[in-house]
């Protein structure tokens, strides 16, 4: 018996608010010169809606009654079926709560209950909403930021569907090419076969065998069975050699290879009539398929296949069969060998830390070398994949010419689906982006409009979309496009729910709800809801204050001098960046705009940031290799700087049982001020008892987390309060302390607003307390997991607890779009906390797209023209003023129209 191959491959209750809509009459279409042609959109230059209202209110409403998730007082809201409604309100106003975690929560609960016992128990089912009743509410689908179970593997082409198209493309039409010697392959006859085969040295020991079974399920009993019809008494079953009689059980999920074993020869002279006869025998059972094992120097047994369909004609080599998952780079039978299809591999860098560096068997294609030799017009998918959108597209466009009629056939409607996805991509304003293009390195706001294309081509109608600021990493410019894609969708005949603050998306709604009046316990009521200019009328919406221009964001200040100290970026190729040299006054504030893609996070985040942090860390240089991400070639003015602090919106945690608190360093002083009380000192308490990460002190049952998970096995998982500690996380010694009256359970169960007050005679604890209010997070309870963080909500809490530091006035403070996620009147609140930085002598530097607070900037570094290759230039640096006389520069032209209001 041979003994077992190698694979080819690893596998790696409160009062009721009721919202003031009528249906149908309440989205009717404004005439085309209503409101917006009388008042301009002045956040986003002036534009007007290019996309017609138009509404088809049919369906009626979807009735809210009684909601009190989270903070929501009991409301009662009625949204528009088959029209774009956006709700908006300040930042923990309940936005997300009515939209999220009632509207969608609902819709996906009623759907999997519809699905039987057997069928519920592979899905996550979400709880039933704290609500009395929705009714008329449609299968409900959420198109959100979050990452979902995006892996190193998963790309936009992936994410899009568009691989699946393109598999099949290559797979149908695709010329596979010679290894060894670059040959197309051709047919290969069985006469060649077996000369291929009479070439190998005499006494060899090989066998002869028909694939029958490549990587498929099932146990395959029948396949067994017309081996043994056959008259043949040997199998290969996995790489292992059997008995006909003594083949195991084979297991039905997992993917099995089985090869009849024809004939079993050594190479001596007068083989040729039995070796022709086994190899037809072979083809004729294997369909056309033979494979071999051949004994190399009495050690190990080779594998190979032959196939009279595919073989070069000049070295006769063979390749298997191209089918549409020799193309797939989570699949065995496509993925590199070596990287395992992520196109990458771990190293190190030359200080020793761990890093990514492109594979070298795949040069980053992801995929074996057998299906990277497969050309179409002399392109493999893998440079396909790495076009950018437009030429992707230019590429599919211009194919069906150099096919034959054949071919083209086959070819038109897979070329024209591809064509559609990706035309939906170009309009919701991710152009810039590579097919190949990683999954976990976009951003929340471009995976979510990657998401949105897709749901544009999926062509489904009567479903409730429920998105989640599409608008974010958007360039003033782009707002229409998107706009557009969402009324496209809406006039399928599907439900487009909008949680939103962009002034653009608002005023284009047909219906607008304000959540409010405050954040926290001071909102969750429904401040006023209908047509945008109805809300913009209403003296009692903070949102309509802004809409109407009674309020403003900042306002017009004082710049501060450009001319002194500074630092220059000089050579930077990172990315699309296309040498440009960039020069950041210091003790500024300093905005860096641009439309999306143009090479903006290149800049700051993969460059100034990693080059300034090496050079603090080490007193050095940071080193620069050919396969280094960051590129660029000096850095000057460092010696101004002692401090970098990057402030991004990643969590900050990743356990339930971090929260505010714990982030902030606010607890360490809590559990010192606990820790110093007369009843702690009596019985030895230290402040390590006040952590519930340290088991003394915490409740052994739930383990600090203060709820138990119950597996329901095919009903979704059950939280139910923890019964030893009640939900307060701490032991009963450790909740018998009191400070003021209050446990350390009762002090994180504070807002903050309420922390303040309590601690105002405790300095160190009443400044960090401060200084989160200060960031608008005062609705926030000291002990709310991270988990049920927004990203906006983490990155304020960032800044909050820099604030409370201790300024050196020589700190560069980085920024990534921090108007995430915030109303208009927390932008303005983020603006002051900002320019206070500024004031005691630091440095901000903010990517940003919002137009108040690039206004409110004393220098803009402005890049572009466009995003992908057609950006990576710097177009323009200076004060806002000087953008914005610019005749033809996008960001100058929505400036103008902001700078104009405020003077």
């Amino acid at each position: 018996m041979l003994g077992k191959l190698p694979p080819a491959g690893r596998r790696s209750k409160a009062p009721r608010r009721v919202s003031p809509i009528k249906a149908p009459k309440s989205v009717a279409p404004a005439s085309p010169s209503s409101n917006r042609k009388s008042q301009p959109s002045s956040r986003n230059g002036g534009q007007k809606a290019r996309t017609p209202r138009k509404t088809a209110n049919k369906g009626g409403v979807i009735r809210i009654r009684n909601a009190r998730v989270h903070n929501l007082k009991g409301i009662d809201v009625d949204i528009p079926r088959n029209a774009m409604t956006v709700i908006t309100g300040v930042s923990g106003s309940g936005k997300s709560s009515l939209a999220f975690d009632t509207l969608f929560a609902e819709g996906q609960r009623q759907y999997i209950d519809s699905l039987s016992a057997y069928a519920r128990q592979f899905l996550d089912q979400m709880p039933r909403p704290d609500v009395d009743s929705i009714d008329g509410l449609a299968p409900t689908l959420a198109i959100d930021q979050k990452p979902g179970s995006t892996s190193g593997r998963s790309t936009v082409a992936t994410v899009t569907e568009i691989y699946d198209y393109l598999r099949l493309l290559f797979a149908r039409v695709g010329v596979p090419h010679c290894g060894k010697c670059g040959a197309a392959i051709a047919q290969q006859t069985a006469d060649a076969i077996e000369a291929s085969l009479l070439g190998l040295p005499e006494g060899t020991k090989f066998v002869l065998m028909a694939p029958l079974v490549r990587g498929r399920k099932g146990v395959h009993r029948e396949v067994l069975l017309s081996i043994q019809t056959a008259g043949l008494v040997r199998v290969r079953v996995d790489g292992e050699i059997y008995a006909l009689e003594d083949v195991p059980e084979l297991a039905p999920r997992a993917n099995h290879t089985i090869e009849a074993v024809v004939d079993r020869l050594v190479m001596r002279e007068g083989i040729e009539t039995r070796l022709a006869e086994s190899v037809a025998l072979a083809l004729r059972l294997g369909s056309g398929l033979l494979s071999t094992l051949v004994l190399q120097d009495d050690e190990q047994w080779t594998h190979k296949i032959y196939s009279t369909a595919m073989a070069c004609v000049e070295c006769g080599s063979s390749v298997e069969e191209i089918e549409p998952r020799t193309f797939s780079f989570n699949s065995p039978y496509g993925m590199c060998p070596t990287c395992e299809g992520l196109g990458e591999v771990p190293a190190e860098d030359a200080e020793g830390n761990p890093t990514w560096v492109t594979c070298t068997t795949c040069d980053g294609g992801r995929l074996r070398k057998e299906a990277l030799q497969v050309t179409i017009a002399d392109t493999n998918i893998a440079t396909l994949v790495d076009m950018p959108l437009d030429d992707a597209a230019h590429w599919i466009a211009g194919i069906e010419s150099e096919l034959s009629a054949l071919h083209k056939m086959v070819a038109e409607p897979i070329c024209r689906e591809v064509l559609r996805r990706l035309e939906f991509l170009k309009r919701v304003g991710v152009s810039y982006l590579s097919l190949s293009r990683g999954a976990d390195t976009l951003s929340g706001g471009e995976l979510q409009r990657v998401r949105l294309a897709t749901s544009i081509g999926s062509g489904l109608v009567g479903v409730c979309y429920v998105l989640d600021e599409p608008s974010i990493g958007l360039h003033p410019a782009d707002h229409d496009r998107l706009i557009g894609c969402l009324r496209d969708l809406q006039q399928q005949g599907n439900t487009v729910v909008v949680v939103e603050h962009d002034e653009a998306t608002m005023m284009a709604a047909d219906h607008l709800i304000d959540i409010g009046p405050g954040a926290g316990t001071h909102g969750g009521e429904v401040v006023c809801a209908g047509t945008p200019a109805a809300v913009r009328k209403n003296k009692d919406s903070l949102t309509g204050q802004y809409l109407s221009g009674k309020k403003r964001v900042g306002g017009a200040a004082e710049r501060r001098t450009i001319g002194g100290q500074s630092l220059t970026l000089s050579g930077v190729t990172t990315h699309n960046l296309k040498s440009v040299t960039a020069t950041f006054p210091l003790g500024c504030f300093v905005g860096v705009s641009g439309v999306s893609g143009s090479g903006k996070s290149s800049l700051i985040n993969d460059t100034l940031y990693p080059a300034l942090a090496y050079q603090l860390n080490h007193g050095k240089p940071l080193p620069i290799t050919p396969s280094s991400v960051t590129q660029f070639q000096e850095l000057t003015g460092i010696e101004h700087v002692d401090k970098l602090v990057p402030i991004d919106q990643a969590p900050i945690g990743r356990s339930p049982r971090s929260c505010p608190a714990t982030y902030s360093g606010l607890l360490d002083e809590i559990r010192k001020v606990y820790a110093a009380t007369r009843e702690s000192k009596t019985r030895g308490f230290t402040a390590s008892r006040f952590s519930f990460n340290s088991a003394a002190g915490r409740c052994d049952l739930c383990k600090g987390h203060g709820v138990q998970k119950i597996e329901m096995n095919f009903l979704s998982d059950l939280y139910v309060t923890c019964p030893r500690c009640g939900g307060r996380r701490f032991n009963r010694q450790t909740l018998q302390v009191r400070f003021k009256g209050a446990s350390v359970a009762d002090v994180l169960d504070m807002t903050v607003d309420e922390a303040t007050e309590f601690f105002e005679n405790v300095p160190s604890a009443l400044r960090l307390c401060q200084s989160l209010q200060s960031v608008g997070l005062g609705y926030l309870h000291l002990g709310q997991s991270s988990t049920t963080l927004s990203g906006g909500e983490a990155q304020r809490i960032k800044l909050g607890t820099e604030l409370a530091r201790v300024s050196t006035g020589k700190t560069v403070y980085l920024l990534d779009e921090p108007t995430t996620g915030l109303h208009f009147h927390d932008i303005d609140r983020l603006i002051t906390v900002l320019q206070r930085l500024v004031d005691a002598g630091n440095t901000v530097i903010v990517i940003e797209h919002d137009l108040d607070l690039l206004a409110a900037c004393d220098w803009l570094i402005d890049l572009g023209p466009t995003g992908g290759v057609g950006g990576g230039n710097i177009l323009a640096s200076g004060t806002p003023e000087s953008l914005a006389a610019m005749k033809n520069n996008a960001t100058g032209r929505f400036l103008k129209q902001v700078l104009s209001r405020e003077a």
